[in-house]
Formats: structure tokens, C-alpha cells, sequence
């Protein structure tokens, strides 16, 4: 960790849970504010999502426009091979090291990684092995908690036809929801609120960000709150 702010920070949690809006809600703070209430230098939003709905068009451009097989996905967008979501975090991982050449990085920046993994793919368990020493060491993690049932209340909620590409407004179908984040391993994988995560040899703080009222929706007072009470929780557990 860096004096005064997290070096890294992995958001993760189902999807629709809040993560978007709690990153949304962190790059509407000045810097200063930031940095005080959160302990968050500039953010560096490392986010896997963009990176899978590439795949998504280059398929459609590759089976539509070129008449070439599809590279990641068939044609319901279910991944050709499990591994792919372990590539996606790998992915994530590469783009970390890519930043760490910049001198002084960490002095300016705190990298936000976000994503989501269900059991049906591996889940936390699995992802967590794929990323780096040099980005687990500075890491602390922060698990958005809903139900199942919540998230797919939201994730229905969320949806805008018009932009599926978008970070706040993207959505999955109901059976997509059912088949990939039904089941989440986080309660096996960091069984109490707060600890530490084992990954390999590294010991990684995390917290837990209760969101089944849905304090990141039409309530920023809340919101402001409880983040900088589990923020200050993980910051005073770091090693």
C-alpha cells in the first residue's frame, strides 16, 4: 500500500451488484476528497468487461461481414472454451504490468480492477491464481454483496437495448444469468466480512460491501457512508 492510498484496488462482486456505480460515484469526487474519505489516488480503471465485448464484435464482424469462423464465442455468445474467463483475468494482469513501467506510477495512480466470476466458471477461486505477484503484493480487495435474486433484479433493471456496450447500462440475459453467476463461490473462497485472502504466499486484505438495500441506486448519502466505512476498515487491516 502506498502512505496514504490504495496502490491497488479489486472491486468484484455479482454482476449488477453496484460496481459500476460505486466506480461511477469515486470519479465524481475531486482528488483531494477522494483521497481523504477513501484513501484512492487518481483512478486507473482496469475492467474486463470492454475486453469481452471486443471478443463479442470481432465474432460477429468474423462469422457476419468475413465469413470466418468465430474466434471466441458461438453464436448464443457462450465462450468456445472455459479457459477464455481465465484469459480475460490474465488479460487484466498483462495490463497491470504495462503500467507498472511508468515511473512514479503508484504515486499518481491507484489501479481499480473490476470483475465478476461465478462458479459455473471457475469462480473466485480459480480467477484470483491468474493474477500477478507484482499486482496481488499492492492489492486489497472489496466484494459487492447481493443475492442472486438482487442481481438479477438489477441486471433486468440496468439494461438499455440501445447501449450494450455500456459500462452502467450493459445486461445478460436471464438464462445467462441462471447458467453463469447463479452460484458464487466468494463464501467459500473468504468466509467471514474481512480478512485476509490467501493467494499463494501472498496475503491480500479484503472486506465485504453489503449492497442487498441498494444504497449505489438514488441514495449517495448512504452510499458515501458505507464505502468509507469499509474502505477505512480495509485500509486499517493492510499489512
Amino acid at each position: 500500500m502506498g502512505a496514504d492510498a490504495f496502490e491497488v484496488l479489486i472491486l468484484t462482486g455479482r454482476p449488477a451488484s453496484g460496481k459500476s456505480e460505486i466506480i461511477d460515484h469515486f470519479t465524481r469526487l475531486d482528488a483531494a476528497t477522494c483521497r481523504s474519505r477513501y484513501h484512492l489516488a487518481e483512478l486507473d480503471i482496469l475492467d474486463d468487461f470492454p475486453m469481452l465485448w471486443t471478443w463479442f464484435e470481432e465474432d460477429h464482424i468474423l462469422s457476419q461481414k468475413l465469413g470466418r469462423p468465430r474466434l471466441h464465442t458461438d453464436e448464443h455468445s457462450y465462450f468456445l472454451h472455459p479457459d477464455l474467463w481465465n484469459l480475460l483475468i490474465e488479460r487484466l494482469d498483462l495490463e497491470y504490468g504495462k503500467r507498472l513501467r511508468e515511473p512514479g506510477y503508484h504515486a499518481r495512480f491507484t489501479t481499480l480492477v473490476e470483475f465478476s466470476r461465478g462458479s459455473e466458471h471457475g469462480g473466485y477461486r480459480t480467477a484470483f491464481q491468474h493474477l500477478g505477484d507484482d499486482l496481488l503484493s499492492r492489492a486489497a480487495v472489496v466484494y459487492v454483496r447481493v443475492s442472486y435474486e438482487e442481481s438479477l433484479r438489477k441486471n433486468r433493471r440496468r439494461y438499455n437495448p440501445d447501449r450494450p456496450d455500456s459500462v452502467l447500462e450493459h445486461g445478460l440475459s436471464d438464462e445467462k444469468m441462471e447458467r453463469l453467476y447463479r452460484l458464487d463461490d466468494w463464501g467459500e473462497f473468504a468466509p467471514g466480512d474481512s480478512d485476509f485472502l490467501k493467494i499463494r504466499d501472498i496475503r491480500v486484505p479484503y472486506a465485504v460491501f453489503d449492497n442487498q438495500d441498494d444504497v449505489t441506486t438514488g441514495q449517495p448519502e448512504k452510499l458515501a457512508g458505507r464505502l468509507q466505512a469499509v474502505l477505512g476498515t480495509l485500509w486499517a487491516s493492510r499489512g
